[in-house]
């Protein structure tokens, strides 16, 4: 087992883990901590939704560390309502806009998909991402819960106390935001409650907890039960009266007309509505802790209408539920434009090893939104993950921090899969651009970063070297890419001054002695100071800097034919000595 983290560590996931173990054993002494999470395959699941499910994983992960029993609850909201047609989904047009109405799981797969309908779909991809990040769970099929009748019992309860369901309710049908009524101290501007209005809304999305359906707007009576048409499978029904004694209940369905009566006693083709469904799982599961997202926060919201519900109609208590801030994306214009939504941890995985995805939300606290790179960006976070690595080795690494990195790299089952030889991401995504995939170039190239313990395979350099390369691939544009000159650029070298050709020539001097990644590093910057004549190792003046950033220039439009590019010492490593000289004139 790997090591415990205690109570006395400052991070936010021991303090979660502390109040959840005190509130199970209060609850129920001896029985394993239930942790629980919910998502709804309506599409794409995002890295927003992640945060669902990280989020209690972490405090699960860290109970198991100190030797409790948990159970982390994945409801796959499947049994929701397919609510809409997300845009960009490859192979799904306007004809699946016919399955509005229905259960995710009665609407077809997108076309070419090996899955039997659109709710294993997308779970398929979101399961494959939680493997690799090592997040253990027990899925639960919404779908195979309702229609086996699992909640039967509670079903029959809602519909029996549905008018102490409905005065819960009807507390919030006229709620006022007090701010809002006094126009002044504290309320959000027209403005700036439109921005988070719109965040709230794309935030739910692939959320079951999304559906804010109360089950009012009846002129029969309130019913917190919502039957699917035996006819056309949506849940456009209307019910028109129930017997308490009986369990006789009738609908009417508003898409195709069909009525039918049924016992509830016996029917399994309908769910509760989610202010209501949700509050039931709390008291069915036991729930100690699962957290919400900020748009189940304000006043009527489900998750405080349903801490209410499930105490006065349940008899069960509400879970601990920390609210979790938005999750941003930055340089997501291309892949929003591709996939019609935010990327998804499949997608960042593609990009990012599984520890540092892990890592992002480990560090920061739920209430702390951040964001998850896939520009230029995601080299300063790889620099900061490494410079953290080191840190954690040589002992200098500040508690919390320590605690974050842990959770990242291992779980209670042991270490995740990692990186032999991690090599700067930044250089790796370099020389990816450069070769363009080559794998000999790639292994010539790499082998020379440092002659004294060099590189003799890639797959010490994997996995990251192929998120590496994914990334060149993917999210860097055409016209950025790094394209080496196949000839040298006579005219330019032809106009050069003498001060121009003589840093070139002290540079090619000092090829052959310098030929490392940190020896190259000196020699780049050290040309530019020789010539002012000073020691290679001076410190740099402003002066200085402005002679370097020319030089620099000068290299880049004679290797690459462009103003800047990939560090030059990566550049020249990959370029190789002689293609080197040939392009600088020697």
């Amino acid at each position: 087992m790997a090591e415990s983290q205690t109570s006395t560590e400052t991070d936010w996931v021991s303090r979660f883990a502390d109040d959840v173990i005190a509130e199970s054993e209060r609850r129920a002494p001896g029985k394993p901590v239930v942790v629980a999470s919910g998502l709804s395959p309506s599409g794409p699941i995002h890295l927003g939704n992640l945060r669902e499910v990280m989020t209690p994983h972490l405090v699960a992960d860290e109970i198991r560390r100190r030797g409790h029993t948990v159970r982390h609850l994945i409801s796959w909201d499947d049994y929701d309502r397919y609510r809409k047609v997300p845009n960009g989904v490859p192979g799904v047009d306007s004809t699946w806009a016919e399955h509005i109405g229905k259960p995710l799981t009665s609407v077809p797969a997108p076309a070419g998909s090996a899955h039997p309908n659109w709710a294993e779909h997308f779970k398929a991809a979101m399961t494959e991402a939680l493997d690799e990040l090592g997040v253990e769970y027990d899925g639960i099929s919404q779908t195979e819960q309702y229609t086996a009748g699992t909640y039967r019992e509670q079903i029959l309860h809602a519909m029996k106390h549905r008018a102490d369901i409905d005065a819960v309710l009807d507390r919030y049908r006229t709620k006022k935001d007090p701010a809002a009524a006094q126009g002044k101290g504290g309320g959000k501007k027209p403005q700036q409650q439109k921005k988070v209005d719109e965040a709230e809304l794309e935030a739910a999305e692939g959320s079951g907890a999304a559906d804010e359906d109360d089950g009012s707007g009846n002129s029969a009576g309130y019913f917190p039960y919502k039957p699917y048409c035996g006819n056309c499978e949506k849940d456009l029904t209307v019910v028109t009266s129930y017997d308490d004694d009986t369990t006789e209940l009738n609908y009417t369905c508003s898409a195709c007309g069909f009525a039918e009566t049924v016992r509830l006693s016996e029917f399994n083709r309908g769910k509760l509505v989610w202010k209501v469904d949700w509050p039931m799982r709390w008291a069915y599961e036991g729930v100690i802790f699962e957290p919400s997202g900020v748009d189940h926060s304000s006043p009527g919201s489900s998750f405080v209408v349903g801490g209410q519900i499930v105490r006065e109609v349940f008899d069960g208590v509400q879970p601990i539920g920390p609210m979790y801030a938005f999750v941003g994306i930055s340089g997501m214009a291309k892949m929003s434009s591709s996939k019609g939504g935010v990327p998804t941890p499949a997608d960042a995985l593609k990009i990012m090893e599984a520890p540092l995805l892990r890592w992002l939300y480990a560090r920061r606290k739920p209430n702390q939104s951040f964001k998850i790179a896939f520009d230029q960006e995601i080299q300063r976070l790889y620099d900061e993950w490494d410079s953290l690595g080191r840190k954690v080795a040589d002992g200098t690494v500040l508690p919390a921090d320590a605690a974050a990195y842990s959770r990242a790299v291992r779980t209670a089952a042991g270490e995740l899969p990692s990186t032999p030889r991690p090599l700067p991401y930044r250089t790796l995504a370099s020389v990816a651009d450069i070769t363009a995939g080559a794998e000999d170039q790639t292994l010539r190239i790499l082998g020379e970063l440092d002659p004294a313990n060099p590189l003799t395979s890639l797959d010490e350099a994997r996995p990251r070297l192929d998120r590496a390369e994914n990334w060149i691939t993917t999210q860097v544009p055409a016209e950025a890419r790094t394209i080496v000159r196949d000839e040298p650029d006579t005219e330019l070298l032809g106009s050069l001054d003498d001060q121009g050709r003589e840093s070139l020539r002290l540079l090619l001097e000092g090829l052959d002695t310098h030929w490392s990644l940190d020896g190259l590093t000196t020699l780049v910057y050290g040309v530019p100071k020789v010539l002012a004549g000073l020691e290679p190792d001076a410190k740099p003046t402003p002066e200085l800097k402005a002679a370097q950033r020319s030089f620099f220039a000068l290299l880049y439009r004679l290797l690459v034919s462009r103003d800047t590019g990939p560090r030059l010492p990566t550049l020249l490593l990959a370029v190789g000595a002689d293609r080197v000289r040939r392009l600088l004139g020697a």
